[in-house]
């Protein structure tokens, strides 16, 4: 029987070379290794993720990154295990090894006395049907593309828009609150988890080909604070200019700030074509100053597994439910 085991030296080592043909992103094999070990290194990062993998004698046969969350859960407190980046070496396909490691990946989820999973997530690429025989339900999401509605006079509004930066985390997590409070199901985003998230991009812009990819964060600031705020990751690497709404806030429930800031964000070069931007607003926010030009499932599907009595209720969750920002999705 293979041994379960902390993927770290050789053992990572096997599992970068061999995964990194299709989550590559863009980037040469070594900025994939660092891109990585940059993520574990966050504050975040070095007590919430890692990575396991059935191996033997240091032959590994598949492997999958564990997230652990803080959430909510109908009002209650519960724990999320995330599990992402499950991968079956080529030599040990059609033999069990993938289910074999998430059956005792999720064993040691529910049984870690440093944190406890009541819920199991993941995002399925690959349809729902295989996760389905081991126990997941799907969450019916919907990814929107958005156009900002623009001035006739192809003017800005008198809006502040800054750059944000790491004084206005704890700001972002207290609007976070605000708006996830009418949601059955959210992670709870502390400082260190917003920055992880934002980190994570800008990681993976600054590690890839020059200009293909950019992190912007803009804060809009009454006062000496952020009211609002807006995470778009930019990607030049398809035909058209790719804006993704990574994640946003606003004290003001209508989200009319962050619909200020997108056209202060369009409007600065009002010469070049529109980007196409996407996203995954929550249900019931929608700024006036955008339009949902068309809504579909998204690529990843979203799914959930109780492992917990806590956590039973999330079987039944809908996608009008909860929140989860596209930022955070692994």
């Amino acid at each position: 029987m293979a041994d379960f085991a902390l993927a770290e030296g050789p053992v990572l080592e096997q599992i970068l070379d061999a995964t990194y043909e299709i989550w590559h992103e863009g980037l040469d094999q070594r900025a994939y290794a660092r891109y990585y070990a940059a993520q574990l290194a966050t504050p975040w990062g070095r007590g919430h993720l890692s990575r396991f993998a059935l191996v033997d004698r240091g032959d590994v046969q598949a492997s999958a990154k564990l997230y652990t969350f803080d959430a909510t859960l109908d009002a209650r407190p519960i724990r999320v295990a995330g599990i992402g980046a499950v991968f079956t070496q080529p030599a040990h396909r059609r033999r069990g090894a993938a289910r074999e490691l998430l059956e005792r990946l999720l064993e040691h989820a529910s049984t870690n006395r440093g944190h406890k999973a009541d819920v199991a997530l993941l995002f399925s690429e690959i349809g729902p049907d295989y996760y389905t025989r081991l126990g997941f339900s799907p969450i019916l999401t919907s990814e929107q593309q958005i156009r900002v509605i623009e001035s006739t006079r192809y003017g800005a509004p008198a809006t502040w828009v800054r750059g944000g930066d790491d004084a206005d985390y704890p700001v972002l997590a207290a609007l976070g609150v605000t708006r996830a409070a009418p949601f059955r199901f959210h992670l709870n985003r502390d400082r260190d988890l917003i920055h992880y998230a934002i980190a994570k991009k800008r990681l993976l812009a600054g590690l890839g080909p020059v200009g293909a990819r950019e992190l912007h964060f803009f804060a809009a600031e009454e006062g000496s604070s952020a009211v609002a705020y807006v995470v778009i990751s930019v990607n030049r690497t398809v035909g058209d200019v790719v804006w993704t709404l990574e994640e946003c806030g606003d004290r003001d429930p209508t989200g009319a700030r962050v619909g200020a800031i997108l056209q202060v964000l369009i409007a600065r070069e009002p010469s070049e074509k529109r980007p196409l931007i996407r996203g995954w607003l929550p249900a019931g926010f929608r700024p006036q100053q955008i339009e949902i030009v068309s809504e579909a499932p998204p690529h990843e599907i979203l799914m959930v597994r109780p492992l917990t009595a806590a956590g039973k209720a999330a079987a039944a969750l809908r996608g009008d439910q909860i929140l989860y920002w596209r930022g955070d999705a692994f």
